[in-house]
């Protein structure tokens, strides 16, 4: 995944200088990290394994894991914690339009011991009863290598404070997009754990908004509340012992973000 991170900011630069030497009107770009927090809907999870087994989960409760006290107790490691960031390019020279890649690294982790219905085939056996969600005994599932939602962005900014210099001071900021999931599905099947691989599985929709206060020129601070819809077509859930099962699931999120930026003009 660090490896995906970089190829996709290298790529970001290079079509920036790109589109700088054939004279497109980009009037500066800037860059973003931060962290985040969010509150999932409950969602159906479907399996599909092999053998005939295929079963629902349904009204499934998850949460996520902030982990922001890895921030000081292991600052050399900025990625335990779920982080954002964003590569923007703005459109315009008042800098009120931008497109911005997007990418949030959030963490889906479903509740164990919670009892929800099951409905299916379970190895040739009908279900439709309520079961209680045991690793040990059942099974448990999680995004906690990332959710992860990769997204394009159109931005827009407003001043709402100036500075006595006639820069911004606060900014009123929105965003819409959409993109394409690459989790990591951490399942575990009657005690069989497997942290899976990173794949394209899927799609989200979101829109966010909240303000900049630019204490500097170029650096700024941004907080913004976000809310979306995320779809898992086909999340890798093997087992160590089980290969080829697959997860389907969809919910809807919200998200408290807060990051810093800088900006560079061009």
């Amino acid at each position: 995944m660090k490896n995906l991170i970089g190829c996709i900011i290298f790529c970001s630069l290079v079509s920036t200088a790109s589109a700088q030497k054939k004279g497109k009107l980009l009037s500066g770009m800037y860059l973003q990290w931060g962290y985040n927090t969010e509150w999932y809907t409950r969602s159906n999870i479907h399996f599909k394994m092999p053998g005939g087994t295929d079963f629902t989960l349904h009204h499934v409760k998850a949460q996520d894991r902030p982990d922001l006290d890895a921030i000081y107790k292991k600052p050399k490691d900025i990625s335990i914690p779920q982080y954002n960031y964003r590569i923007g390019f703005y459109l315009n020279k008042k800098h009120s339009r931008a497109v911005e890649l997007n990418f949030d690294h959030a963490k889906y982790i479903v509740t164990n011991w919670q009892t929800v219905r099951v409905t299916g085939n379970i190895e040739g056996t009908p279900v439709n009863a309520d079961s209680i969600l045991n690793p040990n005994t059942f099974l448990h599932f999680e995004h906690t290598d990332g959710a992860n939602w990769l997204h394009i962005n159109y931005v827009q900014q407003q001043t709402l404070l100036m500075k006595r210099n006639n820069t911004p001071l606060v900014t009123f900021i929105w965003k819409a997009g959409a993109g394409i999931n690459i989790p990591r599905t951490d399942f575990t099947w009657r005690g069989d754990r497997l942290n899976n691989d990173f794949h394209v599985a899927g799609y989200n929709i979101s829109a966010e908004a909240g303000a900049r206060l630019y204490p500097l020129k170029k650096f700024f601070i941004e907080g913004t509340g976000k809310t979306g819809y995320v779809k898992y077509l086909n999340a890798l859930s093997n087992s160590n012992a089980i290969k080829g099962i697959r997860a389907r699931h969809s919910f809807g999120y919200f998200e408290l973000i807060g990051t810093l930026g800088y900006e560079i003009n061009f």
